[in-house]
């Protein structure tokens, strides 16, 4: 056991989906040709002015009501002074003094704990360009398309005490993020990034260590990575006698090992001061209490519900909450079909695993509720058994048919006929006398093996039910 405390602290930054980035009318668009979507105003030319994005603050103001955040009525605009190629005006339009929001908590389950994480501010800003490198290494090309892009950064108080915890941070952060409709949090994308700042400290110490800062991690999973190699090389260095330089780092996944990428800068480097282009304003309470009504249903709040007037266990909770749409599917179906662990099994195994094996979404599985339920309520029915009823939604997704159609096309309804199936129990009596001796003798689970067998022989028409009836009369005479 280590005799050291680890203490972290993560910044998240956030692209805001709005459709014109947040000081100019550019369309805020992924994927454009390098350099064709940009103006004056976000190139930074001299005489352009800066206009801010009226729903990039309401979306801030979100953010900051869902993490239960102070929100700040005064609005002020600062300039945070850097030079970086990426940045074409020299400096970042940031808010330094007076976030949007401040002193907030989310609360994360991390194993069977709840803890609450202390969010120190979450303030709007503009993004910076992007940096690509050419594969000779000769030189580094810069596109402009993503500056000004509206950013909102999300800071948290040193609360997180192990790698675990901060993983589970932002696993809670991204998906109340999904549920308030404000960023599509994709990685990949570079619409949500995260930069660790990380130190470690003797047990019962209340003084904070000296810190490193983690750069350039592409998923959650790295950022937990990276923290548990930066904490044990923090201990390795100070166990050796050695002392931690306060430094900005980025993480190499190929190698799994953090490189130097500058020394640490405080914050009064990049000489903060209000934007004099855009003037400070107060935002009106009532449309602060307006968005507050807007705010949707929390994940944290739909699955307590789920639990509470559903009756789901946890595990099938935590499936439809982790998806905001898998949620409403979900409600959409019960509202059709008032079995919500029978719809909650099927939206968790046959439909999720469809999920993946397509890569998609359910919303991009073009399976509505009622499909599913007809489905679900045909294998309820004995019409076709769980298997089948599998095979048929595979085949409904690939061929756009419902479930009655594939069922009768393919001929794959369960046969209960009796003197249809008595001709394969009496084949499969005859085959495993052994089987039927063991039943005869006490022992009513060995029908099991025959249902299986007979279940084989019909191809899997067969009503298991029927057939165990079946089976259990045949032998005993009945």
């Amino acid at each position: 056991m280590s005799n050291f405390e680890t203490v972290i602290g993560l910044e998240v930054h956030l692209q805001l989906s709005t459709k014109t980035k947040i000081f100019c009318s550019c369309a805020n668009q992924y994927g454009c040709l390098p350099n064709t979507n940009v103006c004056p105003v976000c190139l930074g030319l001299p005489g352009a002015l800066p206009v801010l994005n009226h729903q990039a603050l309401l979306y801030g103001i979100k953010v900051g009501l869902a993490l239960n955040a102070e929100i700040n009525s005064f609005i002020k605009f600062d300039r945070k002074n850097y030079y970086y190629p990426d940045s074409p005006k020299g400096y970042q339009i940031s808010q330094f003094d007076f976030p949007v929001a401040k002193n907030g908590f989310l609360k994360i389950k991390s194993g069977a704990q709840e803890k609450r994480i202390g969010i120190t501010r979450a303030h709007l800003e503009e993004d910076a360009g992007k940096l690509v490198h050419d594969n000779s290494g000769s030189c580094s090309l810069v596109d402009f398309n993503r500056t000004g892009t509206p950013l909102i950064e999300i800071v948290t108080e040193p609360d997180i005490r192990s790698p675990q915890e901060a993983y589970d941070y932002l696993n809670t952060l991204k998906l109340t993020l999904q549920y308030l409709g404000v960023s599509d949090c994709d990685m990949e994308k570079g619409s949500l990034r995260c930069d660790a700042n990380v130190s470690i400290r003797p047990m019962g110490q209340t003084t904070l260590g000296t810190k490193t800062e983690l750069k350039n991690m592409n998923s959650f999973r790295a950022v937990k990575t990276a923290l548990e190699y930066e904490v044990r090389r923090h201990e390795q260095v100070i166990l050796a006698g050695g002392k931690i330089v306060q430094e900005t780092l980025l993480w190499n996944d190929e190698k799994a090992v953090t490189i130097t990428m500058r020394s640490k800068e405080q914050a009064h480097d990049y000489r903060y001061f209000p934007d004099p282009d855009l003037v400070p304003f107060t935002i009106d309470y009532k449309v602060i209490d307006g968005v507050r009504a807007e705010l949707p249903e929390l994940p944290q709040a739909k699955f307590l519900r789920f639990l509470s007037q559903h009756g789901l266990l946890e595990y099938d909770a935590n499936i439809l909450v982790a998806d905001a749409d898998m949620a409403d599917f979900f409600e959409a179906a019960l509202k059709e079909y008032p079995h919500a662990k029978k719809i909650a099994n099927w939206l968790g195994g046959p439909v999720l695993m469809e999920l993946n094996n397509r890569k998609m979404n359910i919303v991009e599985l073009k399976l509505s509720p009622k499909d599913l339920i007809t489905l679900i309520a045909k294998v309820e029915d004995g019409v076709v058994s769980n298997l089948v009823g599998k095979e048929v939604l595979t085949a409904m997704l690939d061929e756009g048919k419902s479930a009655d159609e594939i069922i009768k096309e393919k001929g794959l309804a369960q046969v209960s006929d009796d003197a249809a199936l008595l001709i394969i129990i009496d084949e499969v009596i005859a085959q495993n006398p052994s089987v039927v001796e063991q039943i005869k003798l006490g022992k009513p689970n060995a029908a099991g093996f025959l249902v299986g067998q007979a279940m084989k022989k019909s191809g899997g028409r067969a009503n298991p039910k029927k057939l165990n009836e079946l089976i259990t009369r045949r032998i005993s005479g009945a």
